[in-house]
Parts: structure tokens; C-alpha cells; sequence
């Protein structure tokens, strides 16, 4: 999973990046979109994956993989390698 999501998430963020940069996009009067974790996290990466995004962070507690609904940015479930 992690390297599906490697490879496919430098071409999200150049996507995002350029989305900021230019103002463009469908959720370009939103605003920020918050994950709710916990401070300390980074993202990692992020892939389209069948109507969602995964994306790949790494908290202070471990690494994860949200599901995000990109819609409302909602958090949909959450994969972990360890209890």
C-alpha cells in the first residue's frame, strides 16, 4: 500500500500545489481542510483511490492511512499496520 501510494501521491501533491498556487479547483473557496490528527502529524503522501483519497500520514503514535471522502473532507476510516 505504502508504495501505491508513494508513487501516486508526488503527483497529487504537484496537483494540490498547483490548485493553491492558481486559485483553481472545486474546492477553491473552502478554505483549509483539516483531518482532525493530532499535532505533530505530517502527510506523507496521497492517492486517488475509487472516489477517495488515501492519504498516508505519520503521527507521533505511528503511521496510518486515512480514507477521505474529498467532497467534505471527512475522514472515512483509517488502516493501520498495529494494534
Amino acid at each position: 500500500i505504502v508504495g501505491v501510494l508513494s508513487c501516486a501521491g508526488a503527483g497529487a501533491r504537484a496537483g494540490l500545489g498547483g490548485q493553491r498556487a492558481g486559485g483553481g479547483g472545486a474546492g477553491a473557496g473552502r478554505g483549509a481542510q483539516h483531518l482532525g490528527q493530532p499535532a505533530g502529524t505530517r502527510i506523507v503522501s496521497v492517492a486517488a483511490l475509487e472516489g477517495r483519497l488515501a492519504v498516508h500520514v505519520a503521527r507521533p503514535d505511528g503511521d496510518r492511512v486515512l480514507l477521505v471522502e474529498p467532497r467534505r473532507g471527512r475522514v472515512v476510516g483509517e488502516l493501520r499496520a498495529a494494534e
